[in-house]
């Protein structure tokens, strides 16, 4: 499947995740067993040593290895089942700030019957500020930033409850 640019919830299962939205995460594409996504850290979104808290890192990962596992679309026959998480490990190499501009890139490594092995890994840049050099434009995601986080998921296809 050919990856295409997105912005918005364009992704049923954002549709709901209200902890997604309230983090700020936009998409920026999909494709089969692919996501990458981006959100700015916020205040509220860090520890008390002014750096992003581990769980807010965490759940962007866990956010991009979702999109990454389920289809947009569901194929015919797809429709009553989901893709969740059956473990996944967290390594965080570098801290991130307020205001910087966090990616992530989920990309499957493995697929075998219904489980699945995924990487994701979590780039941090500053944020362009608007000016007339800028023109508003938001970080290249091609330039994603500095590698702070690689979080490895491990997927398990079940039954829609």
């Amino acid at each position: 499947m050919a990856e295409t640019a997105l912005s918005g919830p364009t992704h049923q299962i954002l549709e709901n995740d209200y902890a997604s939205e309230w983090m700020g995460i936009q998409v920026l594409a999909l494709s089969d067993g692919h996501a990458t996504i981006r959100m700015t850290l916020r205040q509220e979104m860090l520890n008390g040593f002014g750096m992003a808290h581990g769980g807010m890192i965490f759940a962007f990962g866990d956010t991009a290895f979702a999109l990454a596992c389920n289809p947009a679309v569901p194929a015919p026959g797809e429709e009553n089942s989901i893709t969740v998480a059956s473990g996944v490990d967290i390594n965080f190499l570098k801290p991130a700030f307020r205001g910087q501009m966090l990616t992530a890139v989920a990309d499957r490594r493995s697929s075998a019957g219904r489980s699945g092995l995924y990487d994701i890994q979590i780039f941090a840049a500053d944020a362009l500020e608007p000016g007339p050099e800028t023109h508003g434009s938001s970080p290249d995601p091609s330039q994603p930033g500095e590698l702070i986080a690689e979080f490895r998921g491990r997927s398990r296809t079940i039954p829609r409850k």
